[in-house]
């Protein structure tokens, strides 16, 4: 493979899942949906060039992953469910670097805010 600008990217946007997050007791009580963005930096861009699922990350199990971990255990802070979500993610041996956002769509704050959120980026070791 040639050197190039960066690695390839897999985005995956808008992901809803409903989960029990946060440090308020009434966010303890009773689900509430967050928002997921997943950005998967390839480990390498072979599969760009053999157009091979084999060679590539799977944005399904991805996904699933995430679900998983935001249906799972509740986190305190939304930079533990998205640290965790990424390390999920990382298990995926084709992803090299694995950058997660998550937006809580009903902040419980006495404004009208559309979302609150964090993003974190993880690299395998």
């Amino acid at each position: 493979m040639r050197p190039g600008p960066g690695p390839d990217r897999i985005e995956i946007r808008g992901v809803r899942v409903v989960g029990v997050h946060g440090v308020l007791p009434e966010e303890r009580r009773r689900p509430q949906p967050f928002e997921l963005e997943l950005d998967l930096d390839l480990a390498d861009r072979r599969a760009a060039a053999s157009d091979d699922l084999a060679d590539t990350a799977d944005y399904a199990a991805a996904v699933a992953a995430a679900v998983s971990v935001v249906t799972g255990p509740p986190h305190d802070l939304l930079e533990s469910l998205a640290g965790a979500i990424a390390d999920a993610v990382l298990a995926d041996v084709a992803v090299a670097t694995a950058t997660v956002t998550v937006r809580k769509l009903r902040p419980p704050l006495p404004h009208q805010v559309e979302s609150v959120g964090v993003r974190v980026t993880r690299h395998r070791p």
